[in-house]
């Protein structure tokens, strides 16, 4: 039985919030909103899987779901690296990208590049504690890291970010 209630064999393994939880996790690791649907489907199909298999269910299914969803958001941007490596000479002769129409305020727009700027796992552990709100003893437990190594990628990431935040102010 899964803290959500369910057995993992017939009721929808997320709830409500939990499945708004993935989303904004998956959105926040820069996955695009067209792909959110299969994201949220990808985190069920796991836990359904962990279930099948036989192995204990999460301690705690929001943060396992959140982690699930933010190691998605990381092999969506693998993905999409190697399809630009592969795609590049196409890229090139396309010319630059025009803006979309979306207002969009100049600070979220700064986070968001700072966000896809930082390395992969740096990424994943601010997405973790400050959009999922996971706390530092969970990201670590779910990661199997320490930790100190969470906290240090923490602390490099928002130095990273406040500097990058700093640089548009100034420019």
């Amino acid at each position: 039985m899964y803290a959500d209630g369910t057995d993992g064999t017939g009721g929808d393994p997320l709830d409500a919030a939990q499945e708004r939880r993935v989303r904004a996790v998956l959105a926040l690791g820069g996955v695009p909103q067209s792909d959110l649907p299969d994201g949220v489907q990808q985190v069920r199909l796991r836990l359904l899987e962990r279930a099948a298999s036989g192995r204990e269910a999460p301690r705690d299914v929001s943060a396992w779901a959140a982690v699930v969803a933010s190691n998605l958001a990381m092999d969506w941007h693998r993905a999409k690296r190697r399809q630009e490596r592969l795609g590049e000479r196409l890229a090139a002769l396309r010319g630059p990208a025009h803006a979309s129409g979306e207002e969009t305020s100049l600070l979220s727009l700064a986070v968001a590049r700072g966000l896809d700027e930082l390395p992969a796992a740096q990424r994943q552990v601010v997405v973790l504690r400050f959009f999922a709100d996971l706390p530092v003893r969970d990201i670590a437990e779910e990661l199997g890291i320490p930790e100190g190594t969470v906290k240090s990628r923490l602390h490099t990431a928002v130095r990273t970010l406040r500097d990058r935040l700093h640089e548009d102010e100034v420019a």
